[in-house]
């Protein structure tokens, strides 16, 4: 069999379970464990499966995201040490980016003893938040509102992060796999791109909970990122893929 029909039958046999296991999937297509991880490593970079402790299952895909107020109390320990740890590696007198979304807020947290920094955001509560308790410099992209979101999008948001110049960002997501973040609003999609282009460096923070989810519009490819800092329950064959890739994953 060739590897196009074995991954084709991998497909098939996750439409009828949830989860397969490798040792499953070597009985049921008789080749090796080597052979199955290339056929789900292939898979899960077109975005099709994502590997889970000693198994596969299918990507799940999203066509809506929770609205900020929603997300805020989801999965709030997981986002408060990544926001911790994701702001030691801010260092004197950077330029940083703030990505609208709850991660991202949990770091502007860490920044009120700041006075050397330039903030920018699309997103209104970190805004807020610095505002009225940090003493760094703030600059909000404005443009077009996601009200549920409580950030800009769009053309113009896009088009003043593009005459930024950025050290540092931190891009959110509510969707990721081995191929990149995605997002179902192609708005926001202009954005990513543009705080892409501008930054020096770009991390990606996100908790285990929004990876193997896939959005209708590909925002980013996942070699655009130097580090992922996420959370201890993602997958540590996850990990060492992406490090083959040139991306660190940072787990805390």
């Amino acid at each position: 069999m060739i590897p196009a029909e074995r991954q084709r039958t991998i497909l098939s046999l996750l439409g009828k379970q949830e989860v397969i296991s490798i040792s499953e999937l070597t009985l049921h297509l008789d080749v090796s464990h080597m052979t199955i991880r290339r056929d789900i490593a292939k898979l899960e970079s077109d975005g099709r499966v994502i590997s889970v402790s000693g198994g596969v299952q299918l990507t799940e895909t999203i066509h809506t995201e929770l609205s900020h107020d929603i997300k805020i109390n989801q999965h709030r320990n997981e986002k408060v040490d990544i926001g911790f740890y994701a702001s030691q590696f801010i260092k004197p007198n950077m330029t940083i980016y703030l990505d609208a979304g709850t991660t991202t807020l949990e770091i502007a947290h860490h920044l009120n003893h700041r006075d050397d920094l330039i903030v920018i955001t699309n997103d209104f509560a970190i805004a807020y938040y610095l505002m009225n308790h940090a003493e760094c410099s703030i600059y909000h992209t404005g443009g077009k509102i996601d009200k549920g979101n409580q950030s800009c999008v769009g053309q113009q948001a896009a088009h003043i992060l593009r005459d930024m110049n950025i050290d540092l960002s931190f891009v959110s997501t509510s969707s990721w796999n081995q191929r990149g973040i995605s997002t179902p609003s192609e708005e926001k999609v202009l954005v990513k791109k543009a705080i892409i282009a501008s930054s020096q460096k770009s991390y990606l923070v996100s908790d285990s909970s929004k990876y193997g989810k896939m959005a209708t519009f590909h925002a980013v490819d996942i070699e655009c990122f130097d580090k992922v800092i996420t959370d201890r329950l993602f997958p540590v064959i996850c990990v060492d893929d992406l490090s083959e890739r040139g991306v660190e994953v940072i787990s805390v």
